[in-house]
């Protein structure tokens, strides 16, 4: 599976997706620019690795849910993931497809009456770790758990499987016959990794993986040595039943830390690689030697998440106000200021500006304007009180800000944000909690507001869009999405051409902003420093390496 976007934590987007390389010097406010053609993970063939070595890294959390396809699973899950379980597809740094033979002898799409099939020939040697053969049926589980039809599972994305009629034994059981109901044109975003079958079982694909790697379920060139979840902390060796090339690396090592820690412990030596995309992380990181910064602009985004069941945010002309006070400008500021990085705001959470098809949806259903804001306000019923914030029926209109780590950028947008608020009479109260926590909140929606982060897999954006839009989205918190607009959503797969779905996802998109749940704000850059050597690691964009092919250059 490969789902589009995959939540991160605020903080996070500068501590681990954006992952390593090329020596940064001079100060922090006159670095090289970012530039969208931009790729730095130093590209290096297999044989050109070492054999042996650590590379230790850290995550905000190891998240609790370690299945990838459901839906309480992020971008820290995925990461975990792929170091130990059947990656079929990959993809360069400019977004092309690349089939992984150690999975896949052959795939054939072809249109058959009309409608896309997709044969996929599994290389015989392929097997789970607890011997059971990789074939048809894991195809089948996979579309089975995410196809939507079955309110047992929870899936993390329906977008894609919803559309399959059928998965099927082909001439053998190492073939498995994939066929749409119509055209697909994104076929290669889905089955991109399997699940054990197993999981076919709804219990098991919702609960079994809770704090649960289940390394007898994986398959891959490493298998799980050791998962501490009281210390936060797991590793990978190589595995002994693995039937492709052997894995460079001796151990890789993904060891919980807060923002601060991460920092500190790549200066150290503790940490391989860390992201520095904030001016004073890169400041840290200046001048020391036998380390490489690498940069590129990341398939992602940030974006503001407000909770439509809080009290006081159910009205949508407050959370309409909310968002016409929130100055994106000052935001991207904040965070960029010092990286060489000026990228437009962001205006879809579907398509990033780089990207065939993208328009400033956004933009079209409101703009930083807090009079108006104010004006809203007034006429909904909300009064200013003495003390500046306002109040309507004796209730003041305050929520609350859930900051997660120690982020000096994160807390300074919370800072921020709180200020630009009270500007129009809403108190806004900071909560600040461990990144550890992250998921929690996320998952069980305990927040008013939040400030997180969304990263595609892939360069199918439109492909993903019921996974944001529908009203019954495992990944959008807000609660408000409009249940009259999935049958719009849904159709838009079904078009024919890439230019059609792109005109009707911008469409149905400015409907679904129109709910102010959401709101997109900054694109990212990946800015990370790693040890010198480190090969085909880093800012990568669309890149995602085999674990086989990460290692030290000889």
């Amino acid at each position: 599976m490969s789902v589009v976007k995959r939540i991160t934590a605020l903080a996070a987007v500068a501590v681990l997706s954006l992952t390593v390389s090329a020596c940064g010097s001079g100060p922090a406010q006159d670095q090289p620019a970012i530039t969208n053609d931009q790729a730095q993970y130093n590209p290096q063939p297999y044989e050109n690795l070492r054999d042996g070595g650590t590379l230790t890294t850290a995550l905000p959390e190891i998240t609790p849910q370690f299945n990838v396809w459901h839906g309480d699973s992020t971008l820290y899950t995925r990461t975990v993931w792929n170091w130990h379980n059947p990656l079929l597809i990959t993809f360069t740094d400019d977004g092309k497809a690349v089939f992984n033979p150690d999975y896949l002898s052959d795939v054939k799409q072809e249109l058959v009456d009309g409608n896309t099939r997709v044969v996929y020939a599994i290389n015989p040697k392929a097997t789970y770790n607890d011997g059971t053969p990789i074939d048809w049926r894991s195809f089948e589980t996979a579309w089975k758990s995410s196809n939507g039809t079955n309110p047992a599972y929870i899936p993390s994305s329906t977008d894609g499987y919803d559309r399959i009629a059928s998965v099927t034994r082909g001439t053998d059981d190492r073939q498995a016959v994939v066929t749409f109901r119509g055209i697909n044109l994104w076929w290669e975003s889905l089955f991109n990794n399997l699940i054990h079958p197993k999981a076919l079982d709804a219990g098991v694909f919702n609960q079994g993986f809770v704090d649960n790697a289940h390394p007898e379920w994986g398959a891959g060139p490493y298998t799980v040595q050791n998962f501490d979840k009281q210390n936060g902390t797991i590793s990978f060796v190589r595995n002994p039943k693995w039937w492709g090339r052997s894995g460079k690396l001796d151990t890789r090592t993904f060891l919980t830390m807060e923002s601060a820690a991460s920092i500190n412990a790549f200066k150290n030596g503790q940490i391989d690689a860390t992201g520095v995309g904030s001016q004073d992380r890169l400041a840290q990181v200046q001048g020391m030697t036998g380390i490489d910064i690498r940069r590129s602009v990341d398939p992602s985004l940030n974006y503001l998440t407000l909770n439509g069941q809080s009290p006081v945010l159910a009205d949508p002309a407050v959370r309409k106000a909310v968002f016409q006070a929130v100055d994106r400008q000052q935001l991207q500021a904040i965070e960029f200021q010092g990286l060489g990085f000026d990228p437009p705001l962001a205006g879809s959470m579907i398509i990033l500006p780089f990207q065939d098809g993208y328009q400033d949806n956004f933009s079209k259903v409101l703009t930083f304007d807090p009079e108006q804001a104010r004006q809203g306000l007034d006429a909904a019923g909300w009064a200013p009180g003495p003390d500046g914030v306002r109040v309507k029926d004796g209730t003041p209109l305050e929520f609350t800000y859930v900051n997660t780590g120690d982020d000096a950028t994160g807390k300074a947008l919370a800072g921020a944000l709180a200020a630009m608020l009270k500007n129009i009479g809403v108190q806004l109260t900071i909560r600040q909690v461990p990144s550890s926590e992250f998921s929690a909140i996320v998952t069980g929606k305990r927040f008013d507001m939040f400030y997180s982060g969304a990263s595609q897999t892939d360069p199918y954006g439109v492909a993903y869009f019921c996974q944001l839009w529908c009203s019954d989205t495992q990944f959008i918190k807000s609660g408000v999405n409009d249940p009259a607009l999935d049958a719009e959503i849904r159709r838009i797969n079904s078009l024919a051409t890439p230019h059609e779905q792109y005109a009707a996802s911008n469409a149905a998109e400015i409907k679904a902003f129109s709910t102010y749940g959401v709101m997109p704000t900054i694109l990212r850059p990946a800015v990370v420093a790693v040890k010198q050597g480190l090969a085909n690691y880093g800012a990568g964009q669309f890149f995602t390496p085999t674990p086989e092919n990460i290692g030290w250059q000889k």
